[in-house]
């Protein structure tokens, strides 16, 4: 099963298409993720990544129910 997960858009690193990419806050976990699916977004967006790459944006408040719910998920692993 793949999994897409939100993150919030925090640092341009290239806007040129097709090379975007920025620094994407996961939960606090910085990642470089290519953005050349969503070369619209903008500094504090919340992104959909699957594999490093954002495949399309999410407003800000599906984006903290989702990453709300995934942390829920995980408190209950082993």
């Amino acid at each position: 099963m793949c999994l897409a997960v939100p993150g919030q858009v925090v640092r341009w690193l290239r806007q040129d298409a097709p090379f975007c990419e920025a620094e994407v806050d996961f939960l606090g976990v910085k990642r470089v993720c290519n953005l050349s699916c969503v070369p619209e977004a903008r500094l504090n967006d919340y992104v959909i990544v699957h594999a490093g790459i954002a495949i399309s944006r999410i407003d800000a408040e599906a984006a903290r129910q989702t990453l709300k719910e995934l942390q829920s998920l995980g408190e209950t692993e082993p």
